[in-house]
């Protein structure tokens, strides 16, 4: 292995010094040189670009080399250049994947020597079977290897900001088309090269007109004017690297159909945020679920990577520590999850092709500043760095070159290494604990169960159905699967160690039983024969059905996550549509309904069969009807989701979630605020989480700079979507305020979810509620238990006495003990101090005799705080407050300590959101 990379490494530097021989397109190096801003950041890789005949280089094509000053391109530009590539080279092709949601295509881009384009078709054959074991034995997976090229795939633009990567990959491309290098010709034919050039294009090009309408012409970095439009994606924001569980977004549905439909044996996603290259490994703790093989190629391949760097004398490339290793949702890893190799690289970048002094003197990583020498660091920056766009490019490429060079030379014991990690999984599942998990049928939400399914299948997960026994409709995975790692690391509790040393980069619990509030069983057993279990080739659906006899339809609620869309969607079949929200069980027939079932009003039987088949609910005929004191009236709020200029990432999943559930809403901001009159149009009001305090939500962006249109024109065209404004500086100001305590004052409900709840707790729109700090809590989302403080109130329907929410690190809040009604929901099973009875002695009245009194002891043990992940210093939330109601003039506020609404991921808690929207004006 030592002789390879050796090998590998001398190749690629000897091959780039030998094509001076070549035809070398001396405008396009001396320009290189001229755009790098110090000899040490030049490395000899990028250099010696060579002018083909045919093929026009960028600076042919754009009038301009790659990183030259101020020049970003959109786009349609950067796929218009691989078009061309396309058509005048035999060694490169493009094809679209997947469509954005503002309707722009995701393309890929193949690059192989002649044989790997003609043979094309063979070499996806190959890799796929290599990726499933059990239907290529050891002797059959060493003649594919043997005639097999790995897929190397780079990712670029995922995150708008980080503008470099879009650039350097089509210089990287005209490259490998174009090079007679000996080291370039050994990639070309060695490897094929998948390349998603801007895997966010929504995103790219909003961040490509704002560098154009406004940032362009900044000279100094620490200038506050916002690097970055409000918006990226139509719903996400940098969380488009965190939706690899939910597979939600078209930034995701391209990056795994190209992994699925291609098997490379490694990922790399180009990032750009640390000096001056940090090339990912992670601190960990590593995920448990990850194969040893995975680990030790990470660490080989970093270490090549920097090795390749330090013998061209460039500085400041790192690995270990940024980052940790342990949450499975980024894009990379869709590779790690699936047996290949996601890797990461972060650049430096600069938000545009801006020129800048960059002070690292501030900068630190896993505890040590970014410029010491360390075990990880051999070659550190100096405290500050005058840094340019085509320096970002240097690192990049060089960085990208060096990888590609030891896959090259490496592919062989890749491919091995793929196919064996396969085996190591389906082995698992034969021999360790579980065997299998079981999602049997009668879930209290039976669609979420079907979801469930879909997302493991999604996930290329297979699972199976019982069609027939006493057990009938039970989904199980089987886990002697080429996934069983993943399988069993999304349905098992997460324990993260407590005293891990470094803080978690994300979130660290996604069990998704706990998330999706559908029951996951382990087993070593089975109770089905082998005929009874059928392969699902299709996504699950639950069709629900309707039993007994009347002319009354019942809903028995269990806080299913479809049955607020389903009461909007009859609204919108019949105006005249009511239904009533009952108060208290109520018996129909053998079956007893629980507090917030639903009695329909007036709906026929093909109604009925609707609701069956497009929500999945269970309905129930009965020929009693419920007495109106028994419940109270249906009336299905106008709801409004706010939305600040300064943070659009969770308001986007919010918005997200609405759409997805079918519920309708209008998007306000701050001049809706400020307008007033919020109750004629409104009565509910959603503020998503949106970082900053009570000071940032008020006065919102900086109106140093303003004022700051962003809408859309003729020369920016992408902008104003998906909302508009001619000035994002400012926010709703003391009058928004007033006027959104107005709002609640004359019956209005205001919903605040996580740290929003600052923004009605801090401005005096409540004084109920106060801020609360808890002595050394560190809650990074998990997934915790929690208990109602109030089971009678309506935002409770549907769950029992004790469940579990997923919470991260938050605010919390409380409020004086008088008020202590307020609290509907607490953290953890045990009450506050203060909630203690006195039976002390009370001076100036008689003693009391005290009782013999023997506790009745709970048949039932309280199960623990943290149910998946890691919270320090637990014993300071349990008791606080989860969820508040409270009564603001002839309106009221329902503040979430924690985000029900979480990346599209927490879907049992969100109910708690529907339950508060269904009965908004009866919630007493």
């Amino acid at each position: 292995m030592k002789s390879s990379i050796f090998k590998g490494l001398f190749l690629l530097l000897v091959g780039f010094q030998s094509a001076q021989a070549q035809e070398i397109d001396e405008t396009y190096n001396s320009k290189i040189r001229e755009f790098t801003t110090d000899p040490r950041f030049l490395p000899q890789s990028v250099l010696n670009v060579e002018k083909h005949p045919e093929i026009p280089s960028p600076l042919e094509h754009f009038g301009e080399i790659i990183g030259a000053p101020k020049i970003m391109h959109s786009t349609a530009e950067i796929y218009e250049y691989y078009k061309i590539l396309a058509d005048k080279s035999p060694f490169l092709s493009i094809r679209q994947v997947e469509t954005s949601e503002e309707g722009r295509p995701i393309f890929l881009v193949i690059i192989g020597d002649e044989d790997s384009n003609q043979r094309l078709d063979h070499y996806q054959s190959q890799m796929n079977k290599l990726a499933d074991p059990r239907i290529t034995d050891a002797a059959q997976a060493k003649d594919i290897i043997a005639d097999t090229k790995p897929f190397y795939y780079l990712n670029g633009g995922m995150h708008s900001t980080e503008m470099g990567s879009p650039e350097m990959l089509m210089e990287l491309a005209y490259r490998m088309v174009s090079s007679s290098d000996p080291a370039i010709v050994n990639i070309r034919e060695n490897l094929i090269l998948l390349i998603n050039p801007v895997s966010e294009p929504d995103g790219r090009d909003k961040q490509v007109d704002w560098y154009h309408r406004y940032t362009k012409e900044i000279s100094e970095w620490e200038n506050d004017f916002p690097k970055s439009p409000p918006y990226w994606g139509k719903y996400v924001f940098h969380d488009n690297n965190r939706d690899g569980l939910q597979v939600s977004q078209a930034i995701t549905k391209g990056i795994f159909k190209i992994f699925f439909d291609w098997h490379p044996i490694v990922m790399l996603d180009l990032h750009e945020s640390v000096p001056l290259l940090y090339i990912s490994t992670g601190t960990g703790p590593y995920n448990e679920q990850v194969d040893p093989i995975t680990i030790g190629e990470w660490q080989i391949m970093a270490n090549s990577d920097i090795a390749s760097l330090a013998a061209q004398g460039m500085p400041g490339a790192f690995t270990w520590a940024f980052y940790d290793g342990w949450w499975p949702g980024y894009g990379i890893w869709v590779a790690n999850n699936h047996n290949s190799n996601g890797r990461f690289y972060e650049t430096f970048g600069n938000a545009g092709a801006n020129t800048y002094l960059r002070d690292l003197s501030k900068q630190s990583y896993a505890g040590d500043p970014a410029t010491t020498r360390e075990w990880y660091r051999p070659d550190p920056p100096t405290e500050k760095v005058y840094w340019s766009a085509r320096n970002n490019v240097n690192y990049m490429q060089a960085g990208v070159l060096a990888s590609l060079t030891y896959a090259a030379h490496n592919g062989e014991q890749l491919l091995k290494n793929f196919y064996q990690k396969g085996v190591n999984s389906i082995q698992k599942g034969k021999s360790e604990s579980p065997k299998a998990f079981i999602i049997p049928s009668g879930q209290k939400d039976p669609v979420m169960a079907a979801y469930l399914v879909n997302q493991l299948r999604a996930q290329r997960i297979e699972v199976h159905q019982a069609t027939e026994g006493e057990n009938e409709g039970d989904y199980v995975v089987l886990l002697d699967q080429p996934y069983r790692n993943l399988a069993v690391n999304l349905l098992t509790e997460q324990n993260y160690p407590k005293d891990a040393k470094f803080p978690p980069y994300d979130d660290i619990a996604w069990t998704l039983g706990y998330l999706y509030g559908v029951k996951v069983e382990k087993t070593d057993s089975l109770v089905y024969e082998s005929n009874q279990l059928k392969l699902l080739n299709e996504d699950a659906k639950y069709t629900g059905k309707t039993v007994g006899n009347g002319n009354g339809y019942f809903l028995n609620y269990q806080a299913q996550n479809t049955v607020l869309p389903a009461l909007y969607w009859m609204k919108e079949q019949n105006k005249n549509f009511e239904a009533l929200i009952l108060e208290e069980e109520f018996i129909v027939g053998n079956d007893t309904l629980a507090k917030g079932s639903i009695y329909f009003e007036g709906i026929n039987s093909s109604l009925a069969k609707s609701l069956n088949e497009n929500y999945g609910l269970d309905l129930i005929r009965g020929s009693e009807k419920p007495q109106s004191d028994q419940g109270h009236k249906m009336n299905l709020p106008r709801i409004a989701i706010y939305h600040t200029w300064f943070n659009t990432q969770d308001e986007g999943w919010s918005r997200y979630t609405f759409e997805q559930r079918g519920i309708p809403y209008t998007s306000i901001d701050k001049d809706d605020l400020k307008n007033g009159n919020l109750r004629a149009n409104f009565d509910v009001i959603l503020v998503p989480r949106s970082r900053g305090n009570a000071s940032t939500f008020i006065h919102g962006v900086t109106t140093e700079f303003g004022p700051i249109a962003y809408t859309k024109t003729e020369e920016y065209s992408s902008h104003g979507f998906p909302d508009s404004s001619e000035d994002i500086t400012g926010g709703p100001g003391f009058m928004g305020m007033d006027n959104l305590k107005k709002f609640a004052e004359d019956g209005g409900m205001i919903i605040t979810l996580d740290n929003s709840t600052a923004m009605v707790a801090e401005t005096g729109i409540t004084r109920k509620l106060s801020p609360y700090s808890a002595s050394g809590l560190f809650h990074p989302g998990s997934v915790v238990t929690v208990k109602a403080k109030n089971s009678s109130s309506p935002l409770l329907y549907g769950y029992p006495e004790i469940f579990s929410i997923f919470r991260g690190n938050g605010p919390l809040y409380q409020v004086d003990l008088k008020n202590r009604d307020m609290m509907v929901l607490q953290y953890g099973t045990k009450g506050l101090k203060d909630e203690t009875p006195y039976d002390g002695p009370i001076m100036g009245m008689p003693d009391k005799k005290k009782e013999e009194t023997k506790e009745q002891e709970s048949t039932e043990k309280s199960p623990p705080y943290v149910r998946s992940g890691m919270v320090r210093n637990e014993q300071n939330i349990i008791g606080h407050g989860t969820l508040f109601n409270v009564p603001v003039g002839k309106g009221r506020i329902i503040a979430f300590t924690f985000d029900p609404l979480h990346r599209y991921l927490n879907h049992h808690d969100a109910p708690l959101v529907w339950n508060a929207l269904i009965n908004w004006d009866d919630m007493d």
